[in-house]
């Protein structure tokens, strides 16, 4: 088993829809040691019949807060991460409170925007160019975050097999 440690965080929607992710964890593992954590158990919110807007108001009030606290209980080493929209905003938040990461990735995690303090790892963010809730140019160039857009690509974008391979082609060139 690979010794470099991969999280992978979900978006709100946690593991139920989430036919995506097999498509990732069966191109990461050759190169990581792959631990999945569903957002939505770590923000301890019970999402069966939820709507996105009633998922991103648990979230909202309390969710990413209980979910940054619970992921720092439970990653004590250093790791490499790849998260998910709001995945991305509880590790970045994370991070910012002392989990050892060494690379960074989020897709299409627009509440990035809102954050002014940058972690001390590296970075890369993914969005569709149609996203309209991504950060701005502005945001980009004040805080000098790496960063692709897919042009033509809208925020599910990494639920979409093309985006996956080019995305899991940039993780797997991180150095060791």
């Amino acid at each position: 088993m690979n010794s470099d440690r991969l999280i992978l965080l979900s978006d709100l929607f946690g593991k139920t829809k989430a036919k995506w992710l097999p498509s990732y964890i069966e191109k990461l593992v050759p190169r990581f040691n792959v631990k999945f954590y569903d957002s939505c158990e770590l923000a301890e919110i019970k999402n069966s019949n939820d709507s996105q807007e009633d998922l991103h108001r648990k979230f909202i009030n309390g969710g990413i807060d209980k979910a940054v606290q619970n992921l720092l209980r439970l990653e004590k080493e250093k790791v490499n991460i790849l998260a998910f929209s709001i995945g991305g905003t509880i590790a970045w938040k994370a991070n910012l409170l002392g989990l050892d990461v060494q690379h960074f990735f989020a897709i299409s995690s627009t509440r990035l925007r809102k954050e002014n303090q940058i972690p001390n790892s590296k970075i890369k963010l993914y969005f569709g160019g149609q996203d309209m809730y991504q950060p701005d140019a502005t945001w980009y160039d004040d805080k000098k975050v790496d960063h692709y857009i897919f042009k033509n690509a809208g925020h599910d974008l990494y639920t979409q097999e093309k985006y996956i391979n080019q995305i899991c082609e940039d993780l797997s060139r991180v150095p060791r």
